[in-house]
């Protein structure tokens, strides 16, 4: 009989995945997943409920807190109280304008499909370096995707089992032992752990993305260093990740990206 799965994998987004750039695309494209165990995470996720509270908003399913709708002082307690919960986090960040084939990721879904590859390979290193003797089920996760319009899971599913028959080819590093195709499903947005998701991922687009006065927000960034995944002291490549290769060099030059060397060592 099949083990239940050790870990909860939360997905969401920040950004588009356009390349009218100037006409309303965003340069970037953030994807981020939230990792809890199984057997604490609604204790974990339960967060959310702690900072509504705090806020004075109504409950969860009545007034989900959206990062983006949130005023600068209402992020700030979400922030703190992810900071400090038993979670790690993971995030890719794609800088769009620096991708040399435009063709192939302006086809249906592809950015959003390789992104989360690049993702979910992260996440199942985290899973299979942390399971312990003591970490119940099979040290699988289960993954769960911010539903998008539009977009039906089965191809997402379909996507995953042809990277893992051509993983060889294609040097793909999933750990296939904690992604399970049939372990991916789409969820809404109102889910608490998805809320933690759309809060990581808006962080980092909004410490990335210039805004239309000529700034960006790294304060939020900078408090979530304690939940991001890294590998001995090393978060380049491991808890977050910035795509195309390309792209990682000329943001080391950016006087708006200091927070990439001053906090996560690039």
């Amino acid at each position: 009989r099949r083990m239940v799965a050790s870990f909860v994998v939360y997905i969401d987004e920040s950004g588009d995945e356009g390349f009218r750039f100037g006409e309303g695309s965003t340069d970037w494209f953030v994807l981020s997943a939230v990792i809890t165990e199984k057997d604490t995470d609604l204790e974990t996720v339960k967060l959310v409920d702690t900072v509504r509270m705090k806020l004075g908003r109504q409950p969860a399913d009545k007034d989900p807190l959206h990062f983006r709708k949130l005023k600068h002082e209402q992020r700030l307690p979400l922030i703190r109280q992810i900071s400090e919960a038993s979670l790690r986090a993971v995030t890719i960040m794609v800088y769009k304008p620096s991708i040399t084939n435009v063709e192939l990721f302006q086809e249906r879904f592809r950015l959003y499909f390789y992104t989360a590859r690049l993702l979910l390979e992260r996440v199942s290193w985290y899973c299979r370096d942390h399971k312990t003797a003591h970490t119940a089920g099979d040290g699988s996760a289960e993954v769960c995707f911010s539903n998008r319009a539009g977009m039906r899971y089965d191809e997402l599913c379909g996507y995953m089992e042809i990277l893992k028959r051509k993983s060889d080819i294609n040097s793909v590093r999933i750990d296939w032992d904690v992604i399970k195709a049939d372990q991916i499903a789409a969820f809404s947005p109102k889910y608490m752990g998805m809320q933690i998701a759309d809060a990581i991922a808006s962080s980092f687009f909004f410490g990335a993305q210039i805004n239309q006065y000529g700034f960006v927000e790294d304060r939020y960034i900078r408090m979530l260093k304690p939940v991001v995944y890294h590998n001995r002291g090393r978060y380049n490549g491991y808890g977050l990740k910035i795509w195309p290769g390309e792209a990682e060099q000329l943001m080391k030059q950016q006087s708006h990206m200091t927070w990439l060397s001053e906090v996560y060592s690039f």
